[in-house]
Formats: C-alpha cells, structure tokens, sequence
C-alpha cells in the first residue's frame, strides 16, 4: 500500500453493469450523514489535517493564519477521500466490500460525487487565501491525490503521488508565513518518505482484492511482504530525517523515538496483512509530530 493477470475488458464491463439496487435507492438524511463521514476515510483525514496544524503551531503561523491552513487541508482532504471511494465504487462492488457506505448503501454514489466536488471547490478558495505561492503548492498537493484516486493507482508510479502530496504539506505552511520562506529539505524528505510509506501500509489490507479487480499499482507488484517491508523503512527513513536532520545535537527524545519507531515497525510487519502496519504508521506520525513541536518552535 507476483500480480494477478487483470480482468479482461467482458469481465470488467460485466462488473460495471452490477451495481445492485441499493446504491441507486435514496438513502435517509441520517444514513446519509453518517455514509459521507464514513466515506471521507475520517482517519487519514483527520490525521493529515492535525499534521497540518501541528506543523504550522510549529513553524510559528498566526491563528487566522493557522486556522486557514487547517481549514484548506481539511477540506482537501475531505474532497480527496470522497473522491477515493467513489472512483473505487465498481472495484469494490465486485469484490463484496460491505464496509464501504457506497456498498453497503448508506451513502449514494450521486452523494458522495457532490460532496467530493463540494470540498474540492472550498479547498481552492481556503488554499489561497494563504497566498499565492503557498495556495498553488497545496493544490499541486491535492491534485496529486485526485490523481492517484482516478489513474496513478494502478500503475507503478502509485506511490509518487503520496510522497508528493505529503512532500509538499510543509512548503504549504511554511510559505505562508512573512518572506514566504521554503521549509527545511529534510522536513520535506521526512513528510515525502512518511507518505509514501503510509501508501504501502494502507494497501497491504487489500493487496488481494486489488488484484482481483486489475489494480496492480507498486505494492500489488511487489506482493503483502516486500510492501510491508518497504512500508517499514520508508517510515523508519521519515523518523530518521526528522531526528537527524535539524542542526544541533539529537536529543534524548529522538533517540528514543528512532528506537521505539524501528522496534513498532518491526512489531507491525509480523502481521503484514492486516490494518496494523497502517496504524503503526499514524502511530508514529503522531511521535513525529511531538518531535516537529520540539524542533520547530519559533
């Protein structure tokens, strides 16, 4: 997060004509509240989102400031996550995955693709009101995610995506404060490896499904334990940057989290195939984030 030979084209057209009855009957105001919130992958969202306002309590932004920097991430991340489970929607039929509200009916697919689009255009406005520079590299950003959701997912490349996406999170903060200045390079490294690790980590779960439905992006390629593999030292690299990055000596806390983050993960890859390497993954973003609080305040 050895491939299967993909659907073929009878296959796949067979797929797209399946969608049961449910997903097109209208779903109660309640149901629907709670499809969307399910929808969005409230976890990475709001994760991402509390990255973004640690960062910038960090970097030093002033709260209107600050509050618009969370506010454009959110609704980001928001649009990013609709958009997700709409584009997966004839994958996830045909593979029977109950958990997700577009399947199980308690969200419409006519909802989920307004309140996708709803959140993208809140996401330009918010995005640029923390100045030009800094409104473009975020929107960079979220159409990275836009296009993992609907083409880079199956291909090799699936992983840029996110390493750009995250990469860029910190220059979106950063150059929105007086001087516009660029973060750190190990800053941006550490948020891009932490991304990309946080790509292989949330597919292992469905590695199998995905080749079953002709998606074969990099961690499908490599199979459940070299992407839990590569999970693991993409997020041990992010740690690293962080801890040894700064100038000045490492202090005891970052020892410690280097050593906790390296015996985790190694915990985490014993069972590669569930949802635990996932979230170890936010496990340890929150420790970094500790870290960015110590290491970045003004």
């Amino acid at each position: 997060m050895s491939p299967r030979t993909p659907q073929t084209p009878e296959t796949t057209a067979s797929t797209e004509r399946a969608e049961p009855t449910e997903i097109r009957r209208p779903a109660r105001p309640a149901s629907t509240v709670t499809g969307l919130f399910a929808a969005c992958h409230p976890l990475p969202a709001t994760a991402v989102t509390l990255f973004s306002a640690a960062l910038a309590a960090a970097a030093g932004r002033s709260l209107p400031g600050a509050a618009v920097t969370v506010g454009a991430v959110a609704a980001g991340q928001l649009s990013v996550g609709w958009c997700n489970d709409r584009a997966d929607l004839r994958r996830d039929l045909a593979t029977g995955r109950r958990d997700k509200p577009l399947v199980a009916g308690t969200a419409s697919a006519a909802a989920v693709t307004r309140a996708a689009a709803v959140a993208l255009l809140l996401c330009v406005p918010l995005s640029l009101a923390g100045g030009l520079l800094a409104g473009a590299v975020h929107l960079v950003g979220v159409a990275a995610a836009w296009g993992y959701n609907l083409r880079l997912k199956g291909t090799a490349a699936s992983w840029a995506p996110y390493a750009l996406a995250f990469g860029l999170l910190p220059a979106f903060v950063t150059l929105g404060l007086p001087g516009a200045p660029w973060p750190p390079p190990w800053l941006t490294a550490a948020a891009a490896l932490l991304g990309a690790g946080a790509h292989f980590a949330n597919v292992l779960p469905d590695i199998e499904d995905d080749l079953a439905t002709g998606v074969v992006g990099l961690p499908q390629r490599l199979g459940v334990r070299r992407s839990a593999a590569a999970a693991a030292l993409l997020v041990l690299g992010s740690t690293a940057a962080l801890v040894a990055g700064p100038p000045g000596r490492v202090t005891a806390y970052g020892w410690g989290l280097l050593a906790a983050t390296a015996a985790a993960l190694l915990l985490a890859a014993r069972r590669p195939a569930g949802r635990l390497p996932f979230l170890t993954t936010m496990a340890v973003a929150a420790a970094d984030v500790v870290l960015l609080l110590v290491e970045l305040r003004p």
